[in-house]
């Protein structure tokens, strides 16, 4: 797949298709899910962007809640900002409230 990690610094969202593609790839990865004119989505942001500099952090990518309708029923999401971490094609954490860069850095270290 392209690369539209944010992790290495590129912003671009992912597709409902790629984001769908990314999951079935498996591995450990989060998914950090907004809307471009959500206030606490920019906050958000900038707390994953403060992490993603740190070392041994999982690699993060983006994307619009507002293009994707079936991710959006399917996975339950009912708030934006969120951050959904994966392992092996399974969701196994869903964050919507982002308390700060320590609580972000706990769920997105590598273990």
């Amino acid at each position: 797949m392209e690369g539209v990690d944010a992790s290495r610094g590129n912003t671009r969202d992912y597709t409902e298709a790629q984001l769908l593609e990314r999951v079935r790839e498996g591995g450990r990865f989060a998914v950090f899910i907004h809307t471009p004119f959500c206030g606490t989505c920019k906050l958000a942001d900038r707390m994953i962007a403060i992490v993603m500099t740190m070392d041994n952090t999982v690699p993060v990518v983006r994307a619009n809640i507002n293009f994707l309708p079936w991710v959006r029923r399917k996975w339950e999401l009912t708030s934006v900002p969120c951050l959904l971490l994966f392992d092996n094609t399974q969701c196994v954490d869903k964050r919507y409230a982002f308390q700060s860069v320590d609580t972000v850095y706990r769920m997105l270290k590598v273990e």
